[in-house]
């Protein structure tokens, strides 16, 4: 089990002498979170900082019983002189509201960046780690605060029925381990929150993003913020390119204009760029048009670039795992603060992170890719275990890591057929009538505080 229990021994869900189930997230690292937002976080209380932390985690990992139920079943509170564990529901909440949202994006960050760091062994493409970049909306709980904070939509039929928080993730394609996201309100686009990502792109690195990303400010900004980055996308329908020079059927060098819009923002830009454009038609799907910074045709074919492009779906393949299994298909987030939900969002997202690293684990015991193993049989194991195992003797935790890894490797998935078809379809149509809001009332005040 990859999941690290809380520091205090005290408290600790398996021995510290099992070194296996520390080893992901080191200690100091959490230490090191808190005491770089200063260290009243770091006052020992029944439920510490160190904890809270946990609890966050916890959340996610628990999608279906209550906060007060997380912190019991993983007994999370500092026992007293009597051995008593119990904590007032009200501290909880309290809890979490001194430790805050910094720490725990701290730790995501920086074991994103340790978790997908391409020389521990990422899996590569012709000497490039490959990368997906693409952003999703979540839910979150309708109150004034959220509303103020997040946003959402306003159609003729009225305002959406939750706010919508936006998350844009950089995420390791063949392994789906996050090395960096950003979140914010509905309001702000993809490609700004997106900006801050393209410094965490790695050299020697080819990056897929979704075409809505495609801009002289945004792809050049890959290529030039480091050593051999790269990127490749789909073509817009709009896009005006000239031929440079053919390179086989359907494969050519073009170049096109950088908008003068572009260049008054930031003068640095060229006044036009040069990529690779490759065309292709899969059966069932209308031709598309590949574009890329691989430029060269011998190093990088052109039919492995369009199938290598098609790895992007892995990103939502990942954003389907945080909304349809991890959270269980919930309306929202169940935060109801605004620094609430982004404390709960990083633990959401550090939480998926831990269990994508034994579903790496356990693909190398079976020698097969990590997308080969079931994220919701992993995630079901690793909610059991995270609980039981608690209770299991020292000596008896060898026994029962053996006996889980091999029942999970009785979970490998089969091969996938890149040759099935599903087109589109509007499964659900949207309702006619307008959305009713409700009511402001003299309580609606009171719900800024609650979290």
């Amino acid at each position: 089990m990859a999941l690290s229990a809380p520091l205090s021994a005290t408290a600790s869900l398996l021995p510290d002498d099992f070194g296996h189930f520390q080893k992901h997230i080191d200690r100091k690292w959490i230490e090191d979170a808190l005491a770089a937002n200063g260290p009243a976080k770091l006052r020992n209380r029944k439920l510490p900082a160190d904890h809270v932390v946990w609890l966050v985690v916890g959340m996610a990992l628990y999608r279906n019983l209550p906060i007060a139920e997380v912190v019991r079943r993983l007994e999370l509170v500092l026992p007293d002189r009597d051995g008593d564990r119990t904590v007032a529901p009200s501290a909880i909440p309290q809890a979490r509201n001194r430790v805050g949202e910094a720490p725990v994006r701290h730790l995501f960050e920086r074991t994103g960046r340790a978790w997908t760091d391409p020389a521990v062994g990422t899996a590569r493409y012709r000497g490039l780690s490959l990368w997906g970049m693409d952003g999703s909306c979540l839910e979150v709980a309708d109150t004034p605060d959220n509303r103020e904070n997040f946003g959402g939509t306003e159609t003729s039929r009225g305002k959406s029925g939750y706010p919508l928080a936006r998350v844009v993730v950089l995420m390791a394609l063949r392994t789906h381990l996050l090395r960096a996201a950003a979140v914010g309100g509905y309001w702000q686009s993809e490609v700004s929150l997106a900006e801050p990502l393209r410094a965490e792109i790695p050299d020697d690195s080819l990056t897929a993003v979704d075409r809505g990303f495609f801009g002289a400010p945004t792809l050049l900004g890959i290529t030039r913020g480091g050593k051999n980055r790269n990127w490749i996308t789909r073509k817009k329908s709009n896009l005006r390119m000239r031929t440079v020079k053919r390179l086989g059927r359907g494969d050519e060098i073009v170049e096109m204009d950088v908008s003068p819009e572009a260049r008054r923002k930031d003068p640095t830009l060229p006044r036009t760029w040069q990529m690779r454009a490759i065309k292709y038609q899969r059966k069932g799907f209308r031709p598309e048009t590949l574009l890329t910074s691989l430029l060269d045709a011998e190093a990088y074919p052109a039919p492995e670039l369009v199938a290598l492009y098609h790895e992007r779906w892995e990103l939502e393949l990942g954003y389907d795992e945080i909304k349809t299994e991890m959270l269980e298909r919930r309306e929202t987030l169940r935060s109801q603060a605004a620094w609430a939900v982004w404390q709960e969002m990083w633990g959401v997202l550090l939480a998926y992170n831990l269990v994508q690293l034994e579903r790496e684990r356990l693909a190398r015991l079976a020698g097969v890719p990590p997308t080969r193993i079931s994220f919701v049989t992993v995630l079901r194991e690793l909610r059991t275990a995270f609980v039981n195992w608690q209770h299991t003797s020292a000596g008896a935790l060898p026994t029962r890591i053996r006996e889980w890894e091999e029942a999970l490797l009785r979970f490998v998935l089969p091969e996938r057929r890149s040759d099935r078809v599903y087109p589109r379809a509007v499964k659900v149509k949207m309702s006619k009538y307008r959305r009713k809001r409700p009511q402001a009332s003299s309580t609606e005040n009171g719900l800024r505080g609650w979290i």
